[in-house]
Parts: C-alpha cells; sequence; structure tokens
C-alpha cells in the first residue's frame, strides 16, 4: 500500500518544498482574509439564483501560478496503465488508509456474484462494545456485507448490529432503531464500526452520540448503525449512504429471520447522517422495494439537499474546511473530479488530512480558504463539473415511502433552510405523510433542541403507531 511520496534529493531539499507549499499557503490566506465576507443563508426568497451556471473556464491567475510553483506530487504507478492512468494514480493515493482490520479493508473477491444486502462476514464485538455504553447488551455483531456504489458498481459495507437485554414490551418483534451517526469524517478509523469494535474512547466525533444509542438500548429496542460512508469514506454522498443503510437492513433481516425478519425499522439522523437517513428513505422504492413494509419512518434534522447552494454557503467561510474535506470524498467516488484538482490540492489529499475525523474540519475552515486555491480552473463552484455533481447528489423528485420527520435550526447559517422546507412541501404534493418542525438555534444547537422530538416520534413509529401527517389540503 502507497505510504507517501517518494521523492530523490537530500533532506533540505525536502525542507525548501515544505516552506514552498507553507509560503503558498500564506499567500491565499492572505488573499482570503482581506476579501472574505460574513457567510449568510439565502432561503432563495429574493427570487435571484444566487449563481450561475458557466461551462469549465481557465485557470485565474493565483490559480496558474499555484501550479508554477508548487510541483506536481510524484504518485505510483498505477498497475496497469492506461488513457487515464494519471487520474488512476491519483485516486489510488487519495483513498483512505487501511485500518489493519481486514473487515474494514479487505475487498471480497466475487462482490458481483453477491446480491445486495448479502453477508459477507459477521463478528462478535460484544466484549468490546459493552464498555462503551451505559446500556446492558446481549450481544453485538459487525456486520460485512455486499451493496452498491453511486454508479451501479458492487462495492461493500459494514455496520454495527446491537441487541440489548432489556426486553421489548411494545406490539410485534423488537424493532430496530437504525441510527445513521454524522460521521462527517475521510479517515477509515472514524466511523462507529471501528469505533466500537475496538472499544475506541477517543473519537469525540462519534462517542457523543453513543449516549442516545444507550437510551433506545434501554428501551427495547435493537439498534443498527451503518458505516454509511462506506469503504471509501465518501463523506455526503447521498446515493452510497443510502443504498449502504438500506442493504444493512437486508443483511441484518437475513442473518437473523427468527428474530428481526419482520421486525419495523426506523431510521434517523442529523446533518451528514441526516443525508444518509433522508437517502434511505428516497431510494427505498428503487432500490429495495421488498422493504416497503419494513421501513415505517425516517427522521433527520439539519439536511443538506441543495448541495451548489450549501457549497457557496460554506465556501470562503467558517465552514470552509467541511467543503474542501466533502470535495476530497466526493472525488473518491465520482474521480471525473480528479482532473480538476490542481497540484497544491493534490499534495494535500495525499497527505495524513486525507484521514482526518470529523472534529478537524471546523479548524480547517477557521481561516476560511476557498475551494478556488484547490481547483485549476476558475469559479469551480459555477462549473459545469460542479453541476454535474450537483444533479448526481439530487433526490428531491424521489418520493419516499415512509412517513418523513424533518426538522432545522432557526437560525441556521450554513444550511440554508429553504431546501428541508422545499422537501417538506414535495413530499406532501406526493401523498407521503410528514411533520416538519423549526427549532431554536444554529446547526449545531438544533441538533441539541431537536433530538428529542425526533427520538420521541422514532419510537412512535417503532411502537406501529400511525404517522401524524401535517400536510396542509393539496388543491
Amino acid at each position: 500500500m502507497y505510504k507517501g511520496v517518494q521523492r530523490s534529493g537530500a533532506r533540505n531539499e525536502d525542507a525548501d518544498l515544505k516552506t514552498l507549499i507553507l509560503s503558498v499557503v500564506t499567500l491565499i490566506v492572505s488573499c482570503t482574509l482581506s476579501t472574505a465576507q460574513t457567510a449568510h443563508a439565502d432561503d432563495g426568497s429574493s427570487g435571484n439564483p444566487p449563481f450561475s451556471v458557466t461551462p469549465n473556464a481557465a485557470p485565474s491567475p493565483l490559480q496558474k501560478w499555484i501550479d508554477g510553483n508548487v510541483p506536481q506530487p510524484a504518485l505510483p504507478a498505477p498497475a496497469q496503465q492506461n488513457a487515464n492512468g494519471a487520474e488512476s494514480a491519483l485516486w489510488k493515493s487519495i483513498l483512505p488508509t487501511p485500518t489493519g482490520d481486514p473487515t474494514f479493508d479487505s475487498w471480497p473477491a466475487g462482490l458481483a456474484a453477491l446480491r445486495p444486502g448479502q453477508s459477507i462476514s459477521t463478528r462478535d464485538i460484544t466484549s468490546t462494545a459493552a464498555t462503551l455504553f451505559n446500556a446492558p447488551i446481549a450481544r453485538a455483531s459487525l456486520l460485512k456485507f455486499r451493496t452498491t456504489s453511486s454508479s451501479g458498481a458492487p462495492s461493500f459495507g459494514t455496520a454495527t448490529f446491537l441487541v440489548p437485554t432489556a426486553e421489548w414490551t411494545g406490539p410485534g418483534p423488537r424493532p430496530v432503531n437504525v441510527d445513521t451517526m454524522p460521521i462527517n469524517a475521510l479517515g477509515l478509523r472514524c466511523t462507529p464500526g471501528y469505533t466500537i469494535a475496538h472499544g475506541v474512547r477517543d473519537n469525540s466525533d462519534i462517542n457523543v452520540f453513543l449516549p442516545a444509542v444507550a437510551t433506545a438500548l434501554n428501551k427495547g429496542q435493537a439498534v443498527l448503525i451503518p458505516d454509511h460512508e462506506g469503504p471509501y469514506m465518501t463523506y455526503a454522498e447521498p446515493a452510497v449512504a443510502g443504498h449502504l443503510t438500506l442493504d444493512s437492513i437486508r443483511a441484518v433481516r437475513s442473518l437473523f429471520p427468527t428474530e428481526f425478519h419482520d421486525s419495523r425499522y426506523a431510521v434517523t439522523g442529523y446533518s451528514g447522517g441526516a443525508i444518509a437517513a433522508y437517502a434511505t428513505a428516497m431510494l427505498q422504492h428503487e432500490y429495495a422495494p421488498e422493504l416497503a413494509d419494513s421501513l415505517v419512518g425516517a427522521a433527520f434534522g439539519g439536511l443538506v439537499t441543495d448541495y451548489g447552494a450549501v457549497a457557496h454557503v460554506f465556501n470562503g467561510h467558517s465552514a470552509s474546511g467541511i467543503l474542501l474535506s466533502v470535495t476530497l470524498a466526493m472525488a473518491r467516488e465520482h474521480t471525473e473530479m480528479l482532473q480538476y484538482m490542481n497540484h497544491l490540492a493534490q499534495w494535500a489529499a495525499i497527505s495524513p488530512l486525507k484521514d482526518i475525523c470529523g472534529e478537524a474540519d471546523g479548524p480547517l475552515g477557521a481561516v476560511g480558504i476557498p475551494i478556488d486555491v484547490a481547483a485549476n480552473i476558475d469559479h469551480p463552484l459555477e462549473s459545469a463539473i460542479a453541476t454535474r455533481i450537483e444533479r448526481l447528489t439530487n433526490l428531491t423528485d424521489r418520493k419516499s415511502t415512509a412517513p418523513l420527520y424533518i426538522y432545522h435550526g432557526d437560525n441556521d447559517f450554513w444550511i440554508p433552510i429553504a431546501g428541508p422546507r422545499q422537501v417538506y412541501r414535495r413530499q406532501c404534493e406526493l401523498g407521503v405523510s410528514v411533520e416538519f418542525r423549526t427549532v431554536p438555534g444554529d446547526h449545531v444547537s438544533a441538533m441539541l433542541k431537536g433530538a428529542g422530538g425526533a427520538a420521541d416520534w422514532i419510537d412512535a413509529r417503532l411502537r406501529d403507531e400511525p404517522a401524524p401527517n401535517e400536510c396542509p389540503a393539496m388543491r
């Protein structure tokens, strides 16, 4: 496995290169700070589009200067050279570093012959999982199963399945709470699956959500936690997340048919986890139609639906680190993006940054570095490639087959509330039972203030109570 860029020359040559890159970044930061504006959310009420779409443009003077002064990293040659050899070498180098655990690292042979959701392996992790939850656990399993990429190619997924010792006192068999945690990371060691299987206590991004899992377990609900970014850690890619979450449900139903084939399943998530929960509901009809009677609801908050609008809010502001991380993650799945990375971006993408966990995204954006400094085309967010990715990630034309609960902060300056409101209106028009809640706060505080309402709604669906429908009468 590629561990780093091998360069010839003395140690001072490496130091000179690092100094050059640091100088470039310093220049970029200086330019950014002198032109930065306060981030704000545009709900579209002005009637004017926030940006226009143009073909891919030539590089800007700054982008030309970067590629003229920062050398392209030396990349390992692909095993088989082809027309896209350079892109292939770069793609291999930006993938997350293996964990050393074959469950997360190894691609099984013969994936194409397996059906989506078919089990590849299971591992008992009860002893390590029990140390992380304030709830008695009867058993904990790490599941590995076949899933499908955004392009339809065979892939694999992992998920953690927890069964409590607490008795289920509601109607029917023990239900399953599907918790799509906001992983928001680029590295494989950042996932809930790796964290729980290895008893990791310093993954703050995941550990902070474990008490909510314990609450569900103490209610007698089984909990399924998919690693919804997939083996390439494609942060925020909705098709990958939706397919993998649906296949994790398929895997549980087939592995434990006596206990969980006929169970009710409800999915919940916030922010990055909301993308997975939303995609699960939107893609279920076309990808896993047999789950129509099993998936009884989806609750999500802080949802991104319009990637283009959110990218413009993030770009060059306090959330710019998240935008840069998502762009790298998307390029792992949508390799046509790789040709638009300049030399500086390539150095960053093959560095240890490719394995960061979510808590590092914020500091990356503290100085508001715009995405323009990572591209080799001017105005990349208005480019043809950006338009293509926005189209591929847009699920607003789908209809959920399960009731929905949507909540959003009334002062979320990162993610415009207009997108979730439009999802609410559109799903109402399609005849879906939907509730929409506006909660006080920004993106972070709204998660805390809205979590209780979402949990109560999920509990009611798992108890087989009819979902309330707050949609206005459609004329």
